[in-house]
């Protein structure tokens, strides 16, 4: 009987994270949004992977970094649902579903003009109104918007 041998499209890593499932067009956003070109640490990125979720993803491997909630929270507005793999030892030790928080303090900008936010020296603070749509409401004006419409800050 032949044995079909089975190449991973990319190597494994011993010490670090994985983002999975990213969408192949929010990849280089979430590469951008995370600063990883001016990382040190060893960097895989994949782009057009096969995915039977996707179709096509991006996957990110960094090697001996870890991330905080709040890079967490920045991931979810661009790619709201990518699995984050933690990895010791060549053994993920933690997997999770990145999601929307509930709300989304200083990480983006509110998209109405006469907003305060954008008129005064002050905080942007957004509730969640919808996951499954992405959408967003602005606390201090109430104008709803789409996390693929946001700005970053």
């Amino acid at each position: 009987m032949k044995e079909k041998k089975l190449a991973l499209q990319v190597s494994a890593l011993c010490d670090g994270t994985v983002i999975d499932h990213i969408p192949a067009d929010k990849l280089f956003e979430v590469v951008n949004l995370l600063k990883i070109q001016e990382m040190d640490n060893n960097v895989t990125i994949g782009f057009n992977l096969e995915s039977k979720k996707l179709g096509k993803k991006g996957l990110i491997k960094i090697a001996d970094r870890f991330f905080t909630d709040d890079e967490i929270s920045r991931i979810s507005l661009i790619a709201p649902n990518v699995v984050m793999n933690i990895i010791r030892h060549y053994e993920v030790v933690e997997k999770k579903e990145v999601k929307m928080p509930d709300e989304v303090r200083n990480l983006a900008k509110c998209n109405n003009p006469m907003c305060i936010t954008n008129n005064e020296p002050m905080s942007t603070h957004f509730h969640l109104v919808d996951r499954k749509k992405g959408t967003l409401r602005c606390h201090y004006c109430d104008k709803e918007m789409n996390v693929r419409d946001i700005e970053l800050i």
